[in-house]
């Protein structure tokens, strides 16, 4: 039995690294993500993926002694055939920050960024890139408000990003900054690099055309939860109880952003109701949005943040597990009929890393079930692009 073991170890093992070959060579060798009405294509044929978040991996790859997470976590998402990652490409201010003032970067960090992306590149995981933060967390909106603040200018209040010449200038900036960089490792500009699937703005569709006007290769979003606004009224409906202050129809409406995305946090959101009351607003809350991307919008939308808490009342694995079963079968049973492109967890972690739990955190290798759901979805995804 040992000996029988072992072969089907070496098996396992020899596929495993197959498929990450194989992902190397196509990414090495295809073209930049792109759309067609209501779906992603990828070199003219369609393209669904399965994918994750991991917000942390330019911060922990500052550091050269830890980059060796971010190695783990790309090459575990590559043996689970997951080809999609969204994380962040700013840090404004404060600790580690990329942007440590108004147009003063840190080089080390920056090269923190170009690691992580040579990293994608080499276990054929494209990549999302945020530009900001709505909230406080690595600066972001806030961050720019008060260096605005501090310079003179007239701003009351966070919502200034906005709407102030001196804050979108300081942004507008940062979006140059990074989209003209050179990585270090590749030696290719990041504006270039088919290894970036698409940009990701904060809640600001004014700043969409200048995106566009230094990168039209990549595809670009604005990066919102999918709460409904005043253009629809009776869409308000839909959203779990209260508002946000944004508006998920007008915002994709806007002609330079090339896909809608949506949140889900369920237990957050409805924390009172009970695990299929939550189920059910998923449900609703995501055939809604699609509906809405399709006939409304007509742009391909991605599920890019969904997750299950072990911080929730009775949590354990096996209802993480069954979550996110539920899920990737409505994302897979809608994208069989178009319209979605596919869905990103929150979020991959690699082990030793307790100081950035957050409670949704998925170390894949020490979670063998919940991998394999992801596999699974990832599989039945990567077979869409063939049907």
């Amino acid at each position: 039995m040992a000996y029988f073991g072992r072969i089907i170890s070496f098996s396992v093992l020899f596929l495993l690294v197959a498929l990450a070959c194989e992902a190397r060579v196509l990414l090495q060798s295809s073209g930049f993500v792109q759309t067609r009405n209501t779906q992603f294509t990828l070199n003219g044929s369609p393209f669904f993926f399965n994918g994750f978040n991991s917000y942390w991996m330019m911060n922990v790859a500052t550091d050269p002694s830890q980059r060796s997470k971010v190695s783990d976590v790309f090459s575990q998402a590559a043996a689970a055939r997951l080809s999609v990652c969204r994380t962040w490409a700013f840090n404004d201010g404060g600790t580690q920050a990329l942007q440590i003032s108004p147009g003063v970067y840190d080089e080390r960090v920056f090269q923190g960024l170009d690691f992580v992306i040579s990293e994608a590149r080499k276990n054929g995981v494209r990549l999302i890139l945020s530009l900001s933060n709505n909230y406080k967390d690595f600066g972001g909106r806030p961050q720019y408000v008060s260096w605005a603040r501090n310079a003179g200018a007239p701003v009351n209040s966070d919502d200034d990003f906005y709407t102030n010449e001196v804050v979108k200038g300081y942004y507008k900036n940062h979006v140059k900054k990074v989209l003209t960089r050179i990585n270090t490792i590749t030696r290719v500009a990041y504006k270039d690099d088919p290894t970036i699937m698409a940009w990701e703005l904060i809640n600001e569709p004014k700043m969409a055309s200048f995106v566009k006007s230094i990168d039209s290769n990549h595809l670009l979003t604005v990066g919102m939860e999918g709460f409904y606004g005043d253009s629809m009224p009776e869409k308000k409906a839909i959203n779990p109880g209260y508002q946000v202050g944004t508006d998920f129809i007008s915002n994709h409406l806007i002609k330079e952003i090339d896909f809608s995305t949506i949140h889900a946090y369920p237990d957050i959101w409805l924390s009172g109701k009970d695990d299929s009351s939550q189920m059910a607003f998923m449900l609703r809350w995501t055939t809604s949005h699609l509906n809405d991307s399709e006939t409304i919008i007509k742009k391909p939308m991605v599920f890019s943040e969904f997750g299950k808490s072990s911080k929730d009342p009775g949590y354990s694995p096996s209802a993480r597990d069954s979550f996110l079963n539920a899920v990737y079968t409505n994302i897979y049973n809608f994208a069989r009929n178009g319209g979605i492109g596919g869905g990103l967890v929150w979020q991959l972690m690699a082990e030793g890393m307790q100081s950035y739990d957050d409670g949704y955190e998925i170390v894949l290798s020490q979670n063998p079930s919940t991998s394999g759901i992801i596999t699974q979805q990832s599989n039945k995804m990567i077979a869409l692009d063939h049907i």
